[in-house]
This record gives structure tokens, C-alpha cells and sequence, in this order.
């Protein structure tokens, strides 16, 4: 199916469009200057210096990335990703002399739209847990809070072990296989959960390597890594965007190897820092990312549409953040 017809606004209002890849830089200093403004930095537009958000997440979700146009200026952005039968957004930002004037509610449509065209089953996002308006603002399109998400980090130990088994030392066809075995895990976590579109989008873009944990020679857990400057890990930082274990009886060890694996390739790639985000609804996990010496960085609500919990369920061990 098609993108969502752009929506026309009065002159001194905005039009809501597609992004085209010539708005990315526009779009990637608003980013960064909103964040940096809403959380009062020394100088806003340093918000994530060094990481990448805004076109990486351009590049894997093209037709899902939307732009507010003003008197011919970029003035706002949203991105959406889509993992199958979930779905979320973010990030959505104003310029901040633009802030309460209902540019943000406009960027909303076109990606609500979008998930209900993509067959979307559960929809959510990450937001300040302690921003009433942010929290107000989701609530008028049918997302509720639910849990907190934890943002966790631990020093990179120096590491011994052997390199973990990656998706990038795979050959084409093992690739093709690995990918359906990684589906039929994450099937496993929540029907129709499909992560090979960030998978791909991290060896196409060379944004890190997806570790691999077998067992008896089936797959038993998955993590996608993005590692130093230029992705969403930033310089010196190892970000597990998302992992998740095989519901079973193993999961526990399966869920400590995933995380030794996970070290050890920030190890190898010589990085300092692991980075990783936990909802604490799946409390098993967020415990033994405490045991495992991680330590929260700072939280924040996901929000959920119609309160569906989706996967957040004590029994499951899974990584993740809709940042």
C-alpha cells in the first residue's frame, strides 16, 4: 500500500510529508536540540554527540519516517519501526520555539496511520515518565503507561572468552537461515514478533553485528548490537537494541550466555561501555541484569495502545527500549 497522503494546514500552519533525504540534517538538529532543551543540557544540540538516530532509523523505515514543514523549514519529525506484529515510534520532536502549538499531535496521525496499515497487533513508546504533557499528549491517541523501562549500563570487563557466534561471520545462505531461525524465536516471545528488519538494517548499515547463542544446535537467544560512533550506541558503547532468550526451561542460562556474549563482543570491538534497556514488568530479566552488574542510567514509561501488554510478562527474558 501506499504512504499517507500528506496533510495541508493553513500557510501559517504546518504540512506533514514523508521525510526525503535531503531534510536528514535538518531533522537530525532538531532532534538533537530538542532533547538537549527539554533536559535543560549546557549546549542542547551536543544531545548524543557522536551517536546516530535520525538517519539510520530513515534508512531501515523509509516509508515511516514523517516531517512537519513550515513557511518552507523543517520544523519537526517522527520515526516508526516495524517488528511484525508490534510496532513503535520515536523519536517525535518539535523545535523547541515551536513547542504547544500542535505540530506534535500533527506528526502523530500520519504514524498511527501507518501502523494500522502495516497490520500492526501492538503498538507503543518510550516517553519521560515525569512529563505530564508527553504522558497527556500519547493518551489523546489511545496509548496508555503501563511499566517503567529501566536504561541500564555496566563497564565492559576485559574478557577472556571466545568471540561470540555473530551474523556477520555467517555466509549468505547461512544468513537466510539464521534469520528464520531468529523469527522462530522471537515468534516464540509474541506471535508474529519479527526483528529480521533491524538485523538487517545493522549488517547492511555496518551499525554493529547481531551475537547469535546456539544450543545443541538450535538457536536459543539473539541480540542486536549497535557499537561505537555513528549508531545509536555512540563512541565508546556497546547498545543492545533488543535481545530476547527462547521461552523454556533454559531461558535462565540461556539469559546470563546472551549477556557474557553481549560483553564480550563489546570486548572485542574495544568498547567500554554496555548499554541496555529492560521494562521491570519482565522482572526476571531486569534482576538478573542486576546481578549481572548493571546499573540503571536513568527510566522511563513505555506506553502501550489500548493498555495491550504485548510481551511484557515476568516469564519472558527480553531486551529492549522504544527509545
Amino acid at each position: 500500500m501506499s504512504a499517507p497522503t500528506p496533510q495541508a494546514f493553513p500557510a501559517t500552519e504546518a504540512l506533514i510529508r514523508p521525510l526525503e533525504e535531503g531534510d536528514l540534517t535538518a531533522a537530525d538538529r532538531i532532534f538533537r536540540l530538542a532533547f538537549g532543551t527539554f533536559l535543560g543540557l549546557p549546549d542542547p544540540t551536543r544531545f548524543h554527540a557522536g551517536a546516530e538516530f535520525v538517519r539510520n532509523r530513515w534508512l531501515a523505515y523509509p516509508d515511516a519516517a514523517f516531517v512537519a514543514v513550515r513557511n518552507s523549514e523543517v520544523v519537526g519529525s517522527i520515526f516508526a519501526a516495524n517488528w511484525g506484529s508490534m510496532g513503535f515510534f520515536g523519536p517525535l520532536t518539535v523545535r523547541p520555539d515551536l513547542w504547544d502549538q500542535g505540530i506534535a499531535k500533527r506528526l502523530l496521525a500520519p504514524v498511527v496511520e501507518t501502523f494500522d496499515r502495516w497490520g500492526t497487533r501492538h503498538a507503543g513508546l518510550f516517553t519521560f515518565a515525569h512529563s505530564i504533557k508527553h504522558v497527556g499528549l500519547y493518551q489523546k491517541f489511545g496509548f496508555w503507561p503501563r511499566f517503567l523501562t529501566a536504561i541500564m549500563s555496566k563497564p565492559v570487563a576485559p574478557s577472556s572468552k571466545p568471540a561470540p557466534s555473530t551474523f556477520s561471520q555467517l555466509s549468505r545462505e547461512q544468513q537466510a537461515d539464521a534469520i528464520k531461525a531468529c523469527r522462530e524465536l522471537t515468534d516464540a516471545v509474541y506471535e508474529g514478533l519479527d526483528l529480521s528488519p533491524e538485523i538487517l538494517a545493522v549488517e547492511k548499515q555496518k551499525l554493529g553485528d547481531t551475537v547469535l547463542v546456539w544450543d545443541d544446535g538450535k538457536l536459543a537467544a539473539l541480540a542486536i548490537c549497535h557499537c561505537g560512533p555513528g549508531t545509536e550506541a555512540g563512541p565508546d558503547t556497546c547498545y543492545i537494541k533488543f535481545g530476547a532468550v527462547r521461552p523454556k526451561d533454559q531461558a535462565v542460562g540461556n539469559f546470563a550466555s546472551l549477556l557474557c556474549a553481549c560483553e564480550s563482543l563489546a570486548a572485542q570491538r574495544k568498547l567500554s561501555k554496555l548499554v541496555a534497556g529492560v521494562n521491570t514488568s519482565r522482572d526476571r530479566a531486569y534482576r538478573k541484569m542486576l546481578a549481572f552488574g548493571f546499573r540503571t542510567q536513568f527510566q522511563g514509561v513505555t506506553m502501550h495502545r489500548a493498555s495491550d501488554a504485548g510481551y511484557d510478562r515476568s516469564s519472558l527474558y527480553v531486551i529492549d527500549d522504544w527509545r
